[in-house]
């Protein structure tokens, strides 16, 4: 009887190995919105960690992580680095690539909870006198991360706060425009 339990526990663990295994490797998390400015205006905004405390859905989860600025106050080599609770975790975000009202890539490196290395990316799409703005996330994943998308959804719970920080950054940009 013992027998046939471990043969059958083997063959439930082999099969969701190789259903792990077969998950895609890679992975991207897309959000979009329309903002009632100029490409620059929500540019500027994005291009300059200092500003993210004010739509970030993540500076909300904790307000007292310790937050680092390193390099140029903004654009390329700007380098936010925060350690916080558990909701947050701690990491680093480096822009790696900042075109002028067209697109902010980003280097995300996350320490805790787990370590992971991400590309984050924003770009601006002029229409008449709004901007479509998309906030992507893209990369691998690994066997541990491709196991946890069997029990989350990833794309929903990360597209949820980028669709809320989406709508803050909307907020402080039509707000600061009416000025």
């Amino acid at each position: 009887m013992f027998r046939k339990i471990a043969i059958v526990i083997a063959v439930i663990i082999i099969g969701l190995i190789i259903v792990i295994a077969r998950k895609p490797s890679e992975f991207r998390i897309t959000r979009t919105a329309m903002i009632s400015a100029l490409p620059s205006a929500v540019f500027g905004q994005v291009n300059d960690f200092h500003n993210w405390e004010a739509w970030s859905p993540w500076a909300k989860l904790d307000p007292t992580a310790k937050n680092f600025f390193e390099g140029p106050s903004a654009g390329t080599g700007a380098i936010f680095r925060w350690a916080g609770n558990d909701k947050i975790g701690e990491g680093s975000e480096t822009i790696i690539e900042s075109r002028p009202n067209e697109l902010i890539r980003i280097k995300l490196e996350f320490l805790k909870p787990f370590q992971a290395t991400h590309t984050a990316e924003f770009t601006f799409q002029p229409q008449g006198d709004q901007t479509v703005v998309s906030w992507s996330m893209f990369g691998k994943s690994n066997f541990v991360g491709k196991a946890m998308s069997l029990v989350m959804n990833c794309d929903k719970m990360l597209g949820g706060q980028f669709e809320q920080g989406l709508a803050q950054l909307k907020s402080v940009v039509e707000t600061a425009a009416k000025r």
